[in-house]
């Protein structure tokens, strides 16, 4: 595939994405590797070429560098209080996040169907080419470069991470919240479930003291996630909490 596409194209889709990510590369073949999404490749070229081999990596790296930023953030913290934030960032969710802030869906090479089923925004597509491009800067530099485009991309939900009271599950803390009200328990009702089978996505409503409110994500467990911090948020508004 790589061989079809013009040296100027990539050249010049490399300096856009570039300009963007605020990194330079000296192999743009490897930012063209993070960018390719497997539903633009035929079959026989999926692990050879599209972007999962260097997903898998990017995690890790990801996870490191979080991981050591949150240690010696949080000297005075034990594990377990430390290892919630180091979920909720290395999450999907929160890769998607990142990727959002540098529009990176913008560039990405997906299949014309993907492309009409709106895979620039999905969740489970950005997320998997965020943490490419965390590897590919790796690999094309060092873990200094990769960490610096780490700290900077994350560095909102950082800040927000910081700021707030995330070492209790969002589902958690929405029932000790209806609780505190004298509420009915959550209920959670699963929607829908779409996209093929290696990356669904699934919407979930969540019903609390009178309210509805809807996550979606790709797993289940996450969907719920999403509608509870939704939930607990609107219902904080309405009660006058911050």
């Amino acid at each position: 595939m790589f061989n079809n596409i013009k040296r100027d194209k990539i050249k010049s889709m490399s300096r856009s994405v570039e300009r963007s990510i605020g990194y330079r590369f000296k192999d743009p073949y490897l930012l063209l590797r993070a960018l390719t999404h497997q539903s633009s490749l035929d079959v026989k070229d999926f692990v050879k070429m599209s972007n999962q081999r260097l997903e898998f990596l990017g995690d890790r790296v990801l996870g490191l560098v979080i991981a050591e930023y949150l240690l010696a953030q949080s000297e005075q913290d034990a594990e377990g209080e430390i290892a919630p934030r180091l979920n909720m960032l290395v999450s999907k969710q929160a890769c998607a996040r990142a990727a959002k802030n540098i529009n990176l869906g913008k560039y990405l090479l997906l299949s014309q169907q993907e492309e009409s089923s709106g895979g620039r925004n999905k969740e489970s597509i950005l997320g998997d080419a965020c943490e490419a491009l965390i590897a590919a800067i790796y690999k094309d530099s060092n873990l200094d470069s990769a960490r610096r485009f780490i700290l900077k991309v994350w560095e909102n939900q950082l800040k927000e991470i910081s700021e707030s009271d995330c070492v209790k599950d969002p589902k958690t803390l929405l029932q000790e919240f209806v609780q505190s009200k004298k509420g009915s328990l959550p209920v959670y009702r699963l929607v829908s479930r779409e996209g093929p089978d290696h990356e669904p996505e699934f919407t979930i409503e969540l019903k609390a003291l009178g309210w509805t409110s809807i996550g979606v994500a790709f797993s289940k467990q996450e969907a719920e996630r999403a509608a509870a911090r939704t939930a607990l948020r609107m219902l904080k508004q309405e009660y006058g909490e911050q």
